[in-house]
C-alpha cells in the first residue's frame, strides 16, 4: 500500500501511470458510506476510491478533480469526473448527495472554508480526512527542532508541497462547532502500521490521529 505516487509533486499530481492508487483511509470511509448511496468524491485523483464505491457497495458515484491525468484516468474507468477546482461553487444542486467525500485534500486547498460550506450544500453527510498537525510526533519534532515535522509533509520540504493550510484536529472541530448546520457523527483514525498507536488513535484523536477520518451530519437549512 503507497499514499502518493512514487517521485510525484504533491502541488501537482501527474497520475499517468497509476491507474490504482491504495489509501489507507478507504477501508474506514467505505465503513462509513450506506450501500447503494450516492456519493461525491472531491478530489477524487485516479478515481480508485469511486470504483471501491461502485463495485463493492453499489453506489452511484460522481467526482470531481483539478489534475488532468487524473480525470483522464477517470473516464477510462467509466466515472463521470469534472475537472475543475473544488474550493468554488460546485455545480451540483443542494443535498444532491448523500455523502461528500474529500480525502486528504482539505490542507491543499486555496480557500477550504468554502469547500467545506459546499459539501454541506451538496450532501447529507460529509466525510473528510486530512493529516494531523496535531499529532504527537509532530509536536516532539517541533519543540525540539523547531522546524517544519518533515513526516507530515509526506517527505517534502515547507517550500516545495502543496500542504497550504496545515491544521490540528482541534482547529477542524473547532470551526465545525461554529457551524449550526454541521455535527460532527464519528471520528475513526487511519490505520497506522502500530495497534497500540491505533489504539490510542481511537480514544485520543487530536493526539494520536495522524490522518483523523470525520463523518459529519448536515442538517436541512
Amino acid at each position: 500500500m503507497f499514499d502518493y505516487p512514487e517521485g510525484n509533486d504533491n502541488r501537482k499530481y501527474d497520475y499517468t501511470g497509476h491507474e490504482v492508487l491504495e489509501r489507507r483511509e478507504f477501508p474506514v470511509i467505505m465503513e462509513m458510506v450506506r450501500q447503494g448511496s450516492s456519493v461525491c468524491d472531491l478530489g477524487c485523483g485516479n478515481g480508485t476510491l469511486m470504483v471501491k464505491l461502485r463495485d463493492e457497495l453499489g453506489c452511484k458515484v460522481n467526482g470531481m478533480e483539478l489534475a488532468g491525468s487524473g480525470v483522464e484516468v477517470c473516464r477510462k474507468k467509466r466515472l463521470e469526473v469534472l475537472q475543475g477546482s473544488i474550493d468554488q461553487t460546485l455545480p451540483w444542486g443542494d443535498k444532491e448527495f448523500d455523502y461528500a467525500v474529500c480525502n486528504v485534500t482539505l490542507q491543499m486547498v486555496e480557500r477550504p472554508e468554502k469547500l467545506l460550506e459546499e459539501m454541506e450544500r451538496i450532501a447529507k453527510y460529509s466525510i473528510i480526512s486530512f493529516p494531523n498537525f496535531g499529532y504527537w510526533r509532530n509536536r516532539i519534532e517541533m519543540l525540539l527542532n523547531g522546524k517544519m515535522p518533515r513526516k507530515m509533509l509526506f517527505g517534502y520540504n515547507w517550500y516545495s508541497t502543496g500542504h497550504i493550510h496545515q491544521l490540528g484536529l482541534a482547529d477542524f472541530l473547532e470551526y465545525i462547532s461554529g457551524r449550526p448546520g454541521a455535527s460532527v457523527e464519528k471520528i475513526v483514525p487511519a490505520p497506522t502500521e502500530s495497534v497500540f498507536a491505533d489504539s490510542l488513535g481511537a480514544v485520543f484523536p487530536s493526539l494520536f490521529a495522524y490522518i483523523p477520518v470525520i463523518l459529519i451530519r448536515n442538517e436541512e437549512k
